[in-house]
């Protein structure tokens, strides 16, 4: 199992306690600092039975700056593999499935 995991965010830190809570064997994956590649993301889009779109922070000013609202789904992949910023938090991967900690106790799904 691991968790894209964003320190600053409180949504990420309570998902990553609900694991820890839980005893669970999982990977901290600082997603800012080591950016998943494209195939990755396309990977988790997959395991999270989303679009890319609904993997993506669409508040954040960088998806309005870099007109994302009209992008197709391999634009999309490009921008958060440059643009971790971009992605939702936090996300936790446990085999084939996944789940976007939004609210965190989505986690218990996977447990």
């Amino acid at each position: 199992m691991e968790i894209w995991h964003n320190p600053r965010c409180s949504k990420s830190r309570q998902t990553l306690a609900i694991l820890q809570e839980k005893s669970v064997d999982f990977e901290v994956i600082e997603y800012l600092k080591s950016p998943p590649t494209q195939k990755r993301l396309r990977e988790v889009a997959k395991k999270l039975d989303v679009q890319p779109r609904d993997m993506m922070r669409k508040n954040e000013a960088l998806y309005k700056e870099l007109h994302l609202a009209e992008s197709d789904d391999a634009d999309l992949i490009k921008a958060m593999a440059e643009n971790p910023v971009l992605i939702e938090r936090p996300i936790v991967i446990n085999n084939d499935q996944a789940i976007i900690g939004r609210p965190p106790e989505n986690v218990l799904q996977l447990l």
